[in-house]
């Protein structure tokens, strides 16, 4: 029995894959062991979205050939695929496997294995048609992400995703139902929808799609990824709001609360248009949670234009804002823009925004106490000496009751309903269930 450890590196994608390339390997007889372990074969799925994001795949393939060096390191992914040449000259690197071979991994590693001579694994121009890769379980046991798209069409100025991926491909929606009710039979009953831009999900709509897995049964929640602001409009969020297991937790991408920045990073909405979206799902649900990436520091990003940024995020009042300072990528028109932003002026900025999101995700938190809640539990912890079992509302706010105050009885991965009586930690409502 050959032995295999793995690192996943970057986005909910990355996860799915690595989820469905482990499968394979114990299906073909792998045992998987941890990282850090002698194993016969590391895998690491390597991520390209920032400069952090590459060094940190460079040291895990390097950390993976010093734990063992008779072993194989095979990377594969994003990375690979946007500096192949980069990886092929790295002497950790044995084996390189792009994206669209992800599903091929096993029979590529027994070819090598046995010294086949094998045509490139790295197809550089990406196929047309999507990869299939079906999950029957995930390292998660109660939350199962499902890949319904690959790919990027809207080359932002600041991103490689589109170069590492290719273009937009859409998974058929009966292959995507047929594995969502393969994952109610194995007990998930949280299903969140994932891919490299979801809102371009083309066989049929993403708003069809999202309604043919609310009449599964045993579908008791359905999570969004991320999504294109200009996709919410009113009919979208009024139909939405009619599922019965649709989450009231939405990603909208923002990236800045300034038009003159959003044009110069290539997204095609303004700030006007992204506020109607956010009004129509606050008018749609009750409360839903509204959370949103942005970044600060994009080349030509004055004061003016960040000050725009601040207003707008206080405006918005989102439950959680994910703030990333801007890493210059080599072979996107962003990198050859003037007047780069200094590296103290954006972790200035990502202090300011850093501030009024803590305060706006406490608020949000704070307006639970009190209330009754649905929670999925999800796994048990001790924290400051108690069991307790923690899950998350429908918004994905954690949640925890102390295990003795529910008698032992209540297991993970079982939907609860209490009423929020104060906080355990900042970030972790106190259930009484």
């Amino acid at each position: 029995m050959k032995t295999a450890a793995y690192h996943n590196l970057g986005c909910k994608v990355n996860s799915y894959e690595m989820d469905a390339m482990l499968q394979a390997l114990r299906q073909n007889g792998y045992k998987i062991v941890p990282f850090e372990e002698k194993a016969d074969v590391y895998i690491v799925n390597t991520c390209t979205v920032t400069n952090i994001a590459d060094r940190k795949s460079r040291q895990m393939l390097h950390k993976a050939k010093k734990t063992n060096p008779e072993g194989i390191v095979v990377a594969v992914g994003c990375y690979v695929q946007s500096d192949t040449q980069a990886v092929e000259a790295d002497e950790a690197v044995d084996l390189l496997i792009g994206n669209n071979r992800k599903k091929d991994l096993v029979q590529i590693l027994e070819n090598y294995f046995d010294g086949i001579e094998q045509e490139s694994v790295i197809d550089i121009n990406h196929t047309s048609e999507y990869e299939e890769m079906k999950l029957g379980a995930t390292q998660e046991h109660t939350r199962a992400y499902i890949k319904i798209q690959d790919g990027c069409n809207q080359f932002c100025t600041y991103c490689m995703i589109p170069y590492a991926r290719g273009r937009v491909r859409s998974r058929q929606k009966a292959d995507v139902l047929e594995e969502i009710k393969g994952l109610v039979t194995a007990g998930y009953k949280e299903f969140v929808l994932t891919g490299i831009h979801i809102s371009s999900y083309g066989n049929g709509s993403l708003l069809e799609l999202i309604q043919a897995i609310d009449d599964i049964n045993g579908v008791e929640r359905i999570r969004l990824g991320s999504l294109e602001p200009r996709i919410v409009t009113k009919e979208f969020a009024d139909r939405l709001s009619k599922l019965k297991h649709i989450c009231p937790h939405f990603h909208l991408s923002l990236q800045s609360g300034c038009e003159s920045v959003l044009k110069r990073m290539n997204r095609h909405y303004t700030p006007d248009e992204y506020q109607k979206g956010v009004n129509y799902l606050r008018t749609a649900f009750d409360h839903p949670a509204i959370t949103t990436d942005v970044i600060v520091g994009f080349p030509g990003e004055t004061d003016e234009e960040f000050e725009q940024t601040v207003q707008f995020v206080k405006r918005i009042d989102f439950y959680e804002t994910h703030i990333f300072k801007y890493s210059k990528r080599k072979g996107t028109k962003a990198a050859a823009m003037p007047n780069q932003v200094p590296e103290s002026v954006k972790s200035q900025r990502s202090m300011v925004l850093q501030e009024i999101e803590e305060r706006a995700s406490k608020a949000f938190r704070e307006d639970y106490i009190g209330k009754n809640v649905e929670v999925l539990l999800e796994e048990q912890k001790e924290i400051k000496g108690t069991q307790y079992i923690i899950g998350h509302t429908k918004e994905y706010v954690k949640a925890a009751a102390a295990v003795t105050g529910v008698n032992g009885s209540i297991l993970e991965n079982e939907i609860v309903q209490g009423t929020v009586t104060g906080f355990l930690e900042a970030d972790i409502l106190l259930l009484q269930i």
